[in-house]
């Protein structure tokens, strides 16, 4: 692959993160389903690394961190690190354990979802924000929420990379 098609390829990627984030960010929160609004970005860093592998998906997680960081107020820093890290995690995973497929992202994507809940229900139990049952009434319905709409995230980077990326999916 030469440096332009490398360009171009994740150009593209870039490209494709734009629907993700205006649902995210703009359409979604406008209609929430009984007051929950999921989470788009770390599914697509989940779809990208498990189409991609590690490398490319801590890449890409790491700039979709910055992107969240830098779209959403009141970061301090985290996603750029731990979409990075899941991106690689999820990569790796695909790459050697699932097939780089849809039940494979659902999986990746549970496992990002579930662990950025459960580091968010941590830390408001440590500064003590909620109990543990009212966090819970958020953090669940959010995952299964956010993970419905694998198929779509999935689809959208899927024909991404079997326009742009390696090797046609079986």
């Amino acid at each position: 692959m030469t440096r332009r098609d490398f360009i171009h390829k994740w150009l593209i990627y870039a490209l494709g993160l734009m629907p993700v984030w205006v649902l995210d960010a703009y359409i979604l929160p406008r209609y929430p389903l009984w007051g929950i609004t999921p989470m788009l970005l770390p599914l697509s860093v989940a779809a990208v690394a498990v189409l991609e592998g590690a490398g490319s998906g801590t890449g890409f997680g790491m700039a979709v961190g910055l992107f969240w960081e830098l779209a959403y107020p009141g970061g301090f820093g985290g996603q750029v690190f731990y979409l990075a890290l899941a991106g690689m995690a999820m990569g790796a995973v695909s790459q050697y354990a699932l097939s780089q497929s849809f039940l494979g992202c659902l999986i990746c994507s549970a496992g990002v979802l579930g662990l950025l809940d459960c580091l968010r229900v941590v830390r408001l139990l440590f500064i003590k924000a909620a109990n543990l049952s009212d966090l819970l009434q958020v953090a669940v319905p959010e995952f299964l929420w956010s993970l419905a709409w694998t198929p779509l995230v999935w689809l959208l980077f899927r024909a991404i990379y079997n326009r742009v990326g390696g090797t046609k999916l079986a």
